[in-house]
């Protein structure tokens, strides 16, 4: 499969995934499949909670910043992420996440904010950070392994103090890097938990096994270790992009992230071609406190094409 088709799966898949979800956040598991019950009817890209039909919420929101800022800088600047992360912030988003806001409107400077919110609350392992990587990882994909998972964890300790979340961020980028290279990322898992940091490789390791289900999970899925598991565990138990995204909906919670992280892993593993038309083709990405810039299908596509032609 064409490089580009992967990475444009990865990128409109985890953005059709956030859009998909958002409606169903922290509501209760089997929602989406009693809602539309028949596979491939249409009509799940339908809006509700607050969200238009087709709009996606602030994961792929701080994606898009993300990729605007290694395509316009040539590369990573973290201060420049920063400063488009915190300009969104102030701009009234619609959605955001408590820890990600207090951060970024804290006042400190880029490379001090996130540890300096850890320290007071000793909690910062969210999916938040998780939730943006599909265009880091499409950026960073040819620049080999260690220098993808770098990348991963500087971007993620923007806003995430907690190391945790870093090697969350990092498992994510090598499964896409792996996968744009042909590799099976489910079978080189084993592989990919040996690059995680020590402290942090045991937690991981349960919530990637085989064996593990998100029913055994110990913690909300809006924490990191849950998020990914479950978007392993959706890739992994089901055969298809459009099954992959509604099992990890119908999982409950936190809907938008899990599903646009399921959403990344799948679109890259089933290509752009996987995505069901209907659920692409709608989809659109606000850009608060930009100028009121809207991306929608083709402006996406582009901006892939820009990420892959920069690396």
């Amino acid at each position: 499969m064409p490089r580009e088709q992967q990475a444009a799966g990865a990128v409109i898949g985890s953005a059709v995934g956030d859009a998909l979800g958002g409606p169903f956040e922290f509501g209760p598991p089997g929602v989406f499949s009693a809602r539309f019950p028949i596979q491939g009817m249409g009509g799940e890209m339908s809006g509700g909670g607050g969200w238009e039909p087709g709009e996606a919420t602030d994961d792929t929101q701080m994606a898009v910043l993300v990729a605007e800022s290694l395509i316009e800088r040539a590369g990573l600047d973290l201060p420049d992420i920063f400063a488009r992360f915190q300009r969104w912030a102030v701009s009234g988003p619609k959605d955001i996440g408590l820890q990600t806001e207090e951060v970024l409107t804290s006042g400190l400077p880029w490379d001090r904010a996130a540890a300096a919110h850890f320290r007071t609350n000793a909690r910062a392992a969210g999916n938040g950070a998780l939730m943006r990587a599909a265009t880091s990882a499409v950026y960073f994909a040819a620049q080999g392994q260690r220098a993808s998972m770098d990348a991963a964890r500087r971007i993620a300790a923007l806003t995430h103090g907690d190391q945790a979340a870093w090697e969350g961020t990092a498992i994510f980028h090598e499964l896409l890097r792996l996968t744009f290279h042909g590799v099976d990322p489910l079978a080189a898992l084993p592989d990919v938990l040996g690059l995680v940091h020590p402290e942090h490789r045991d937690r991981y390791a349960t919530v990637l096994a085989t064996d593990w289900h998100p029913g055994r999970a110990t913690e909300f899925n809006g924490a990191v270790w849950p998020c990914l598991g479950s978007a392993v565990w959706a890739l992994r138990t089901t055969g298809s992009y459009e099954e992959a995204v509604r099992a990890a909906i119908d999982l409950g919670g936190d809907t938008d992230t899990v599903a646009a992280v399921t959403g990344g892993l799948a679109g890259a593993y089933y290509g752009l071609d996987g995505i069901p038309a209907r659920w692409a083709e709608p989809l659109y990405v606000p850009l608060p406190g930009f100028n009121g810039r809207v991306l929608r299908l083709p402006e996406l596509l582009h901006l892939v094409r820009r990420l892959v032609a920069r690396t």
